[in-house]
């Protein structure tokens, strides 16, 4: 038996409503915004994102074996191509997404979070 349910994963950020828009415009969603704190509730249920602001913030760095990147998201997508060139969009940047071969392709939020297109 489960002693908890996962409800919201919090990133930290230095412009918690433009991070939160960002993933608004990939995932869906809706953002509510308070003074440092912006919750973006997805679709379907499940958990929801969160972004706190965070003074003297320092993105991940990826791939780092001296700095860890923490975490990261996985995102499915139905079409790789054509979410990368939305994420690009946005604000995204690739990290890792030269072997076009793979199931999986690795970006960097506008903050420098982490996250994977997956082909789902």
């Amino acid at each position: 038996m489960a002693i908890a349910k996962l409800d919201v994963v919090v990133l930290d950020c230095p412009d918690p409503l433009a991070l939160a828009g960002f993933y608004a415009e990939v995932i869906g969603g809706t953002v509510s915004a308070e003074e440092d704190w912006v919750d973006l509730k997805v679709p379907g249920g499940g958990a929801s994102l969160a972004f706190q602001a965070a003074p003297g913030f320092v993105p991940p760095q990826w791939p780092s074996p001296e700095h860890s990147q923490q975490f990261h998201l996985d995102l499915t997508v139905g079409d790789l191509d054509a979410a990368e060139k939305e994420v690009l969009a946005l604000g995204a940047r690739v990290l890792d997404a030269e072997d076009r071969s793979r199931s999986f392709r690795v970006y960097a939020d506008p903050a420098g979070h982490p996250f994977c297109l997956c082909a789902g």
